[in-house]
C-alpha cells in the first residue's frame, strides 16, 4: 500500500492569511484532511471552485441546521460496525476514517473530534458482525464502507474480504470508497490490491467499486488509469453523488459528470438529495430545484449515462423522487426499512421550500399505495 501524504495543517494552503483564519475557526469543530493528489486539482485561485469546496473547509459549516446522524443509522446498528437496514444488505462500516474529509460528509461523527490518525488500528473489531452475518441467510450482499475501506491496508482489507467469501449466502461484496478520486495511486501503486480484486471477483459472486465522483474535473488521468486497471481485474464500478450546491447543481455540469462516467466505465447509479446533516447547510438543495437539475441532466445522453436514480436516504428507506407536475410531487420507496413499505407509491402537495422528505410528511400525504395494486386503484 503506497504511503498516503494527507494535508491537515491549514498553514500549508496555498490561501491568504485571511482566508486561513476563517477556515481555522470551522477546523475547530470540523476537521480538514487533503491528499496531495487532490491538491493539485483545486483551483486555488478561484474561492468558488468546486472542487474546493468539496474538499476545503468554508464557514458556512458552521452555521446551525441539521443533525448528525438524520438517517438514523443507530436504530439499525446490530453488532460493532454493522447495519442491517434492508433484509438483503449488510452495511459494514470497517474503517472510521478517509482518505479526505469531504467536506458535505453525512457520517462527519465518525471524524468530527478527530485529529489525528497515524499510528493507531483503524480496523474496527468485527467478529461479532461476522457472526451475524453467517446467521442471517438472507443478507446476499454486504457494503464495506466507514470510512473508507481504501485508507485500511490491503492485507487487512483482504482479511475482510476473503471472511465475507467463506459465507455461501454472500454473493456481492461492494466497497464504498472515494480513492479514485482523492487519490487514484491508492489503486496504481500497489498491485496487492488489484491481485486482491481478481482473486475474489468471482464469475457468480462480484466485488463492486462504489464511487463517489462528485464533479467531472475529479475523473484525474491517474484516475481513468486506475478505473482500467480495477475493470481488468474483474471489479464491477458504478457511482454515486450528493447534489451539492456549489458543486454540481447545475444540469451541465451534472450532464458533464454522467456523460464522463459512462465512458469511462463507471455508470451512474444513485443522485441523493442532500442528507440535513450537521454542517451542510451551504450545500443542500430544495427537493424539487433537485429534480428539476436532475431531469435536465439527463436530457441528450446516452440511456448508460443517464440510469441513476435520484433518492433520499431516509431513516425509512430510500425514497425516490419521481416526479412532479403542477400541483403535486410523486415519491416511491425504492427500498423500504419496513417491508409494509417496500414499493409503495406516495403522492404530495408541491413544497418548493421542502429539503427532506420529512418536510413533506408534516402534511399527509393525499395518498398512497404500493405499486403492485396500481392496477386497482
Amino acid at each position: 500500500m503506497p504511503r498516503i501524504e494527507w494535508i491537515t495543517d491549514v498553514e500549508k494552503l496555498p490561501l491568504s492569511e485571511e482566508e486561513k483564519k476563517k477556515i481555522k475557526k470551522v477546523t475547530e469543530f470540523f476537521p480538514m484532511r487533503l491528499t496531495s493528489h487532490y491538491m493539485k486539482l483545486i483551483d486555488w485561485n478561484n474561492p468558488n471552485d468546486p472542487l474546493r469546496k468539496i474538499a476545503v473547509p468554508f464557514e458556512e459549516e458552521l452555521q446551525e441546521w441539521g443533525y448528525l446522524d438524520p438517517s438514523n443509522e443507530k436504530k439499525y446498528t446490530v453488532a460493532p460496525g454493522l447495519q442491517h437496514k434492508y433484509k438483503d444488505t449488510a452495511l459494514f462500516l470497517i474503517a472510521p476514517t478517509c482518505l479526505g474529509f469531504c467536506r458535505f460528509c453525512f457520517r462527519k461523527r465518525l471524524f468530527i473530534k478527530e485529529k489525528d490518525v497515524s499510528g493507531k488500528d483503524i480496523l474496527l473489531d468485527l467478529e461479532q458482525a461476522f457472526r451475524y452475518i453467517e446467521e442471517h441467510p438472507e443478507i446476499n450482499n454486504v457494503l464495506l464502507t466507514g470510512g473508507d475501506p481504501l485508507v485500511l491496508p490491503t492485507e487487512k482489507l483482504e482479511e475482510v474480504i476473503a471472511r465475507l467469501r467463506q459465507i455461501p449466502h454472500v454473493k456481492i461484496i461492494r466497497i464504498g470508497t472515494k480513492s479514485l478520486a482523492y487519490y487514484p495511486q491508492r489503486v496504481l501503486e500497489d498491485p496487492d490490491f488489484l491481485k486482491m480484486i481478481e482473486k475474489y471477483s468471482l464469475p457468480d459472486r462480484r466485488i463492486y467499486i462504489m464511487n463517489d465522483f462528485n464533479h467531472p474535473r475529479e475523473i484525474s488521468r491517474e484516475t481513468i488509469e486506475a478505473v482500467d486497471k480495477l475493470i481488468k481485474a474483474g471489479a464491477i464500478l458504478t457511482n454515486q453523488t450528493p447534489l451539492l450546491r456549489g458543486v454540481n447543481d447545475n444540469p451541465s455540469t451534472l450532464r458533464e459528470l454522467f456523460e464522463k462516467l459512462s465512458f469511462i466505465g463507471i455508470p451512474p447509479y444513485y443522485v441523493f438529495i442532500n442528507r440535513p446533516v450537521k454542517g451542510n447547510k451551504a450545500f443542500a438543495i430544495p427537493v424539487e430545484e433537485a429534480l428539476t437539475i436532475f431531469e435536465q441532466a439527463k436530457i441528450g445522453i446516452s440511456g448508460l449515462a443517464e440510469r441513476a436514480k435520484l433518492v433520499m436516504s431516509h431513516a425509512t428507506g430510500k425514497i425516490e423522487v419521481v416526479g412532479m407536475d403542477d400541483e403535486h410531487i410523486y415519491f416511491k420507496y425504492h427500498r423500504a426499512a419496513d417491508e409494509e413499505n417496500a414499493g409503495k407509491f406516495l403522492v404530495f402537495k408541491r413544497n418548493p421550500n421542502a429539503y427532506w422528505f420529512d418536510d413533506y410528511t408534516e402534511k399527509v400525504a393525499e395518498y398512497s399505495f404500493k405499486t403492485s395494486e396500481v392496477g386497482t386503484i
